[in-house]
């Protein structure tokens, strides 16, 4: 059945003159069938170089955001209209404005994992894999990192000389991996690099080896010569550490490293978005502008 379902998206995909870019966290079936799978930036950057019409996007609704953002003139299609990212919504216009009259000279930078409302009120947007040397390079003192804190305070850490103001939002999958469930993991397996996303809490992060976005975290453990890992971050990423290391053993923390959202993507869903072109991203054009601006210097100084 999957067969006949694979298939026909190839087939759907030439005649609509379409694209597919899946992100790691989605299942390992649709990460096979896309023609660019990635992490958060590495796919905002693919959408703005494809040279296909449509965008048929395999994740959660602020990715196909994004890449209608960057492209207004194609037509971008998520895989499933239902599948949002909680930690999108953990941070309002309201407070952005209310932190902006506090300090006059404050920077608000936010995470690429946001609504195209909140990156219209943003001066700049970041990656896992770029928030630091991004926000290094900042000339403002002060600055407000929203909506992720466990990122935010990662990023703080390194930058001492800078002032920051966070907000209350996390990511209940990086959240919900704990420390005594990592030091259990790291008891069964001692030989084992604990290899780590920023959006874990802080006492996560201090027991790790290697902190990194979700293609560093696939990066290291493929150029590393450790055979065995322990992985903090959805479990998605799994498939393409298997791809690329065969012959090298992942072990998560818990069950718990499951995001129910990205699981809602499905080969099904691919098949039916080609179908149908639904259903399709549509913004705001003045917000849309507005929010082009932030992503459009996060790539420029993520290039530099």
């Amino acid at each position: 059945m999957n067969e006949e379902i694979k298939n026909e998206i190839q087939k759907l995909k030439k005649e609509k003159d379409a694209v597919i870019l899946a992100h790691y966290y989605v299942d390992g079936e649709v990460q096979e069938i896309a023609d660019y799978v990635g992490d958060s930036y590495y796919l905002a950057e693919i959408a703005t170089k494809v040279p296909e019409s449509t965008i048929v996007f395999c994740g959660v609704s602020f990715m196909g955001e994004s890449a209608k953002i960057l492209n207004p003139k194609k037509r971008v299609v998520m895989a499933d209209g239902h599948a949002d990212c909680p930690m999108a919504h953990m941070v309002d216009v309201d407070k952005i404005r209310e932190v902006r009259k506090e300090y006059p000279d404050v920077s608000v930078v936010c995470y690429v994992n946001s609504t195209a409302e909140i990156k219209a009120e943003s001066d700049v947007c970041v990656t896992s894999s770029n928030a630091l040397k991004i926000v290094k390079n900042l000339p403002n003192k002060d600055i407000f990192f929203i909506p992720d804190e466990n990122l935010g305070r990662f990023v703080a850490s390194q930058l001492p000389e800078k002032h920051f103001i966070f907000n209350d939002g996390f990511c209940h999958v990086h959240k919900s991996i704990h420390k005594e469930e990592l030091q259990k993991a790291k008891e069964a397996h001692p030989e084992a690099l604990v290899l780590t996303h920023p959006e874990c809490t802080g006492d996560i992060l201090e027991l790790s080896d290697f902190i990194g976005s979700t293609s560093q975290i696939i990066d290291y453990a493929t150029k590393s010569e450790n055979n065995t890992f322990i992985i903090c971050t959805e479990m998605g990423v799994f498939y393409e550490l298997h791809q690329k290391n065969p012959e090298k053993k992942f072990y998560s923390v818990g069950h718990r490293q499951f995001c129910p959202n990205m699981k809602m993507v499905r080969l099904e869903g691919v098949k039916e978005a080609l179908e149908t072109m639904q259903p399709e991203v549509n913004l705001d054009e003045e917000m849309r502008q507005k929010a082009a601006l932030p992503l459009e210097k996060m790539l420029k100084l993520a290039a530099q």
